[in-house]
């Protein structure tokens, strides 16, 4: 041993159990290993989007994305045509007034909507039935169409259709509808990577399993691969909360599900007025919204079933006055939204799409450089003020990659900051999660 070398002491270490009773243990808990796996599978890794929009099945056009976007770009110019307009609007930082302002406009050019789903449920009502049918036809060919266009100024990254729920009174319709709309996809060649379809107003589990017997006869008619086809669910009844034996509604549909569910979407209004709520307190913040969408995220957490909040009424038209408040309404329920991880919520006019942005890219810029350093910090397991662990790291690594996925932060200044790549990021957040292709704004 040379000088100054540290003296190291060898130890003998002894236990008292064998391996058999190790072995005997893994034995026991085998069963319940092969369930943690099946339920809790963990997030997809796959991109979701920051809202929904709902158009009707009979208003939807091929410019519908495009035209929200020059509708909201217009909007801007009008009421808040820059930077410092808009932040003394909302109450942004000026500091970061400027680059999110940049953003905003920048994403109404390129991506204005990341989901669009075409209603066919009560944004569209009922109709005769050979309207319908020519609808749900029409709104398969314009989904087939877009999906071969690919230009996200267009074309949303997801798409679908919210067909009727499993209600007797219109249960035959929602079923003929997707069908239909299925059907015409195939027809025009291959399901899209993107298609999403909405199952609202869900009251019992049996529902949800009458959805999955639907997509399993689907998929064997036309040679699909078993559980190709997935689905939302929305949350809109107070049965779907809490059911008559007491127990949580929710957890029953998601196993119903068998693997299909991808959402779970609160339904503002329908779910307010089951609870009884006027209309005048039907809301995202209201205390009755709040607790089912507790119980949702409760539910969900580790499926890998995703959340989304639902929408304001109010909107953003008329006087500039009149405009702004809106704009303030939609941009504080955003960051509300946000702050509780509901990641995702509803937008119904092309003017809530600018708050929208504006809310979650100051979300994500506000925070990003505390987040990479502190994640960097732990990838190098530097000492800092805060000493994170393995499940804080997916958060960080997972809230940068939401405001990557999104346009709030490019890929070049969130390397800068971490030293990391984004496969780095992904390995942190899941080891499901997926490489994206993300353009920079």
């Amino acid at each position: 041993m040379t000088q100054g070398e540290p003296e190291t002491t060898v130890t003998t270490v002894t236990t008292t159990l064998s391996d058999s009773v190790t072995e005997e243990i893994g034995a026991a808990l085998a069963a319940v290993d092969a369930e943690l796996e099946r339920r809790y599978p963990g997030d997809p890794g796959t991109r979701q989007p920051v809202h929904t929009v709902y158009v009707p099945g009979d208003a939807v056009t091929a410019g519908t994305v495009r035209a929200w976007g020059d509708q909201a770009l217009a909007l801007l110019d009008e009421h808040a045509p820059d930077a410092a307009a808009l932040a003394a609007v909302l109450g942004l930082d000026p500091q970061l007034a400027g680059p999110v302002y940049d953003r905003v406009r920048a994403k109404l050019t390129r991506e204005p909507v990341e989901d669009l789903r075409i209603d066919f449920e009560d944004g569209y009502g009922n109709r005769p039935d050979a309207e319908e049918d020519a609808a749900a036809a029409r709104a398969a060919r314009l989904v087939a169409r877009a999906s071969a266009d690919g230009d996200p100024a267009r074309v949303p990254p997801f798409l679908g259709i919210r067909l009727k729920c499993m209600e007797a009174p219109v249960r035959a319709r929602g079923i003929r509808t997707l069908d239909i709309f299925l059907t015409h996809l195939m027809d025009a060649g291959e399901l899209p990577a993107g298609l999403v379809l909405t199952l609202p107003k869900v009251t019992y589990a049996e529902q949800v399993t009458a959805m999955v017997r639907l997509c399993e006869q689907f998929e064997r008619a036309k040679g699909l691969a078993p559980g190709r086809i997935g689905f939302e669910l929305q949350i809109e009844t107070s049965q779907s909360i809490l059911g008559p034996d007491g127990r949580a509604t929710v957890a029953r549909m998601i196993e119903a599900a068998e693997g299909r569910a991808t959402g779970l979407h609160y339904g503002t209004f329908d779910y307010s007025a089951c609870c009884g709520v006027s209309a005048a307190h039907q809301s995202p913040d209201h205390p009755a919204a709040d607790h089912a969408k507790a119980v949702m995220q409760v539910a969900a957490a580790g499926t890998g079933v995703r959340l989304s909040d639902g929408s304001t009424n109010v909107l953003p038209v008329g006087p500039t006055a009149q405009v702004h408040s809106a704009w303030r309404l939609h941009h504080d329920l955003v960051r509300r939204s946000l702050a509780r991880a509901y990641y995702q919520g509803w937008d119904m006019h092309p003017g809530h799409l600018p708050t929208r942005y504006a809310a979650v890219y100051a979300f994500y810029r506000e925070g990003y450089a505390a987040a990479a350093a502190r994640l960097a910090a732990y990838a190098r397991h530097a000492e800092g003020d805060v000493m994170d662990e393995p499940a804080t790291a997916k958060a960080l690594s997972g809230y940068l990659l939401r405001g990557l996925d999104c346009g709030a932060l490019a890929v070049d200044e969130v390397a800068d900051a971490t030293g990391l790549t984004r496969a780095d990021l992904e390995g942190y957040a899941s080891p499901r999660r997926g490489a994206l292709t993300v353009t920079a704004p």
